[in-house]
């Protein structure tokens, strides 16, 4: 096998990781490797012209000009892609991949962890107790919150069953949860499969007592979860965001919220960081996380050395196993 030209463009924290040396080290053994963390298409396009090969997260995004420009690409394998250049790679019959679902399994746990957290309080007695504020139950039952429940044979919603939202209905199933689902690409076969109900958006929001939200932020999902379905969903409801902020519109969660008649626990922000006067910090009732659904350690040694088995397979010409498709590009982001 001829050595190959391979080019990594990545955050530069990726080439100090010590976790990550075993995967550099297996990139080393397919040819000569060249760092990179460019940002813009002026950056890359000299070493995408140089590269055989190519692993990088969705930027900068791939253009008929870069490609037409790289004689030599023989395979492209993406952290995450957009739907624009998916569309370029495919146009251009490029062998490309796409280990985006590797972040899957961590965001699923930690929307499970969430929920968890919202309905049984977990964070605030943690954070009570060390500064000793907590309060303890002296007149049982009569000091039990009955805010605190359990989340067994509670009634889910999840907007959106791709990776994520179909490896949580799976960690749901102990829990015995009745799961309806909104997702208008979700065939009724795969549906029936996973003993979801399909469900307009509208009745999701105002029949379950957990919503979930883990749908792709695209054109036709910006704010989905708009101020009449936050006002549809019943008092007591707990409301869970790991997808993207654009999804929600924040304002009337925020509105909603102010009433302290449901929870919301949200990982994902309009502006990240979160603002140190942004109003959800003062709200009791949001359980607030700094976007850590997805990134582990193991989801980026997952991701990472999919794509290399991607690129392996191309040059023995064995079928890859993440490809993009045609198929996949109603699912991802704009």
């Amino acid at each position: 096998m001829n050595k190959l030209n391979i080019l990594v463009n990545l955050p530069a924290g990726f080439f100090n990781t010590p976790a990550l040396k075993p995967f550099f080290a297996r990139v080393a053994k397919l040819g000569k490797v060249r760092k990179t963390s460019h940002n813009t298409p002026e950056e890359i396009q000299k070493d995408l012209a140089w590269a055989d090969a190519v692993i990088m997260w969705s930027w900068p995004v791939m253009s008929d000009q870069l490609l037409d420009a790289a004689k030599n690409l023989k395979y492209i394998g993406h952290l995450d892609i957009s739907q624009r250049g998916a569309k370029v790679q495919l146009a251009h019959k490029l062998p490309s991949s796409l280990a985006k679902h590797g972040w899957s399994p961590a965001v699923s746990e930690m929307a499970l962890g969430l929920i968890l957290q919202a309905l049984r309080k977990t964070s605030q007695y943690h954070a009570a107790m060390r500064v000793g504020k907590e309060k303890w139950v002296s007149n049982f039952p009569i000091d039990i919150d009955p805010l605190e429940r359990e989340l067994t044979g509670r009634s889910v919603g999840i907007i959106g069953l791709g990776q994520v939202g179909g490896r949580l209905r799976e960690l749901l199933e102990p829990f015995h949860c009745p799961v309806a689902v909104y997702d208008p690409f979700l065939p009724d076969a795969v549906a029936k499969a996973k003993n979801v109900t399909k469900m307009p958006l509208k009745q999701l929001m105002s029949s379950s007592q957990v919503i979930v939200v883990c749908a792709a932020s695209n054109a036709g999902t910006q704010k989905l979860v708009d101020a009449k379905l936050i006002n549809a969903m019943k008092p007591g409801t707990v409301f869970v965001n790991v997808a993207r902020a654009a999804l929600v519109d924040t304002d009337a969660l925020v509105a909603r919220l102010a009433k302290g008649d449901i929870t919301a626990a949200i990982d994902v922000f309009d502006k990240e960081p979160l603002a140190k006067n942004d109003p959800l910090r003062k709200l009791p009732n949001a359980l607030l996380t700094p976007h850590r659904a997805g990134g582990l350690m193991a989801s980026i040694d997952r991701i990472l050395n999919w794509l290399l088995e991607d690129l392996e397979n191309v040059i023995a010409g064995r079928p890859q196993k993440y490809a993009v498709t045609e198929s996949m590009i109603s699912r991802l982001d704009a």
